[in-house]
């Protein structure tokens, strides 16, 4: 059975202190990229496989665009979200769907609760129920149905990895990631996550965070408009208060973090990061993805401490704040 990295393949990237006791540490691996595309740094093992979950989603939205969809704006951005929820996210998704002459109905995956708090209570309170709009990759799903009305490949059954608009994905990931998919599973929402190595992904992701609207190739230039999609409209790609969201409005950066503990960021110079907590955890993703940036020279300290400030990293006891989360000291 393959697998991700090991303990022995990891280092410490975070820790979590408590009024002066370090009760928790997060390790796993990193690499970073400059601006160029090379390698500047890893920690612990950046050849061992992952899983990317929702830091693949820039990839599958820029191969749904290439296959068809005719996405901007709000709507590309909408794409490669991984949202709360909101009403506001719930309108971008219908209009996406509508403009495909899809319902709602044609969505595959999973109905849901809205992940922000105050959308949820209201939903409650109206009594309303679980909906697949509301799932956080609806916007994905939406964008891939999309793709598939505009090449006329059949809506149902697109979420299965034979179907012609996941091998369009494969082929795009592999020739973004510049390897072979290792192995296919199926990520949280019901569609193909491809495994691939934590040094892939930040080639793939680094690609389409420098692209340029104006490159010759049409890949790139659908791959520079998602990402000033993104950056225009940084509340689609999470929501308020959450990590991605913050970072794009405070750094200016490229971000998107998935489920397991994965995180990709580019920063304004192009500079790349990616990276994967062994646990799972994603608390600390965030601030240590800008940190190593930051070590890089593409983010400032002062950068770093309006990060830390907008974030949700404090400890709480008793009421209060009695410590922090934060990046190792190796970091």
């Amino acid at each position: 059975m393959l697998e991700t990295l090991t303990v022995a393949d990891a280092v410490e990237l975070a820790v979590v202190e408590r009024s002066g006791f370090v009760e928790s540490r997060h390790a796993g691996a990193a690499i970073v990229l400059s601006p160029d595309g090379d390698v500047v740094r890893t920690l612990g093992n950046p050849d061992a496989l992952i899983l990317p979950r929702s830091s693949l989603k820039p990839l599958q939205a820029v191969a749904c665009v290439t296959a068809g969809a005719d996405l901007t704006g709000v709507e590309l951005a909408m794409s490669t979200a991984s949202h709360t929820g909101t009403d506001r996210h719930a309108d971008v998704v219908r209009e996406i769907l509508t403009a495909g002459g899809l319902t709602e109905d044609d969505l595959a995956c999973p109905p849901a609760w809205p992940g922000d708090t105050r959308s949820r209570d209201e939903l409650v309170r109206e009594h309303g129920q679980p909906a697949r709009i509301r799932m956080n990759c609806s916007g994905k799903h939406a964008a891939m149905l999309r793709a598939c009305v505009a090449t006329g490949w059949p809506t149902a059954g697109y979420l299965d990895a034979a179907h012609p608009l996941q091998l369009h994905i494969r082929e795009v990931v592999e020739r973004l990631t510049g390897e072979k998919i290792a192995h296919t599973s199926v990520d949280g929402c019901g569609a193909p996550v491809h495994a691939i190595t934590l040094a892939g992904l930040a080639r793939g992701i680094h690609r389409i965070g420098t692209a340029s609207e104006r490159s010759p190739f049409a890949l790139h230039r659908v791959a520079g408009t998602l990402v000033r999609a993104v950056k225009e409209n940084p509340w689609t790609i999470q929501g308020p208060g959450t990590a991605d969201t913050i970072a794009i409005e405070t750094l200016g950066v490229f971000t998107k973090g998935g489920a397991e503990g994965i995180m990709v960021m580019v920063a304004p110079n192009g500079a790349t990061v990616a990276l994967k907590m062994l646990d799972g955890s994603s608390r600390a993703s965030t601030i240590v993805a800008a940190t190593l940036l930051a070590r890089a020279g593409a983010l400032s300290d002062a950068d770093i401490a309006t990060l830390t400030a907008a974030l949700p990293l404090a400890v709480h006891g008793g009421g209060s704040d009695v410590g922090t989360i934060r990046p190792g000291a190796d970091i």
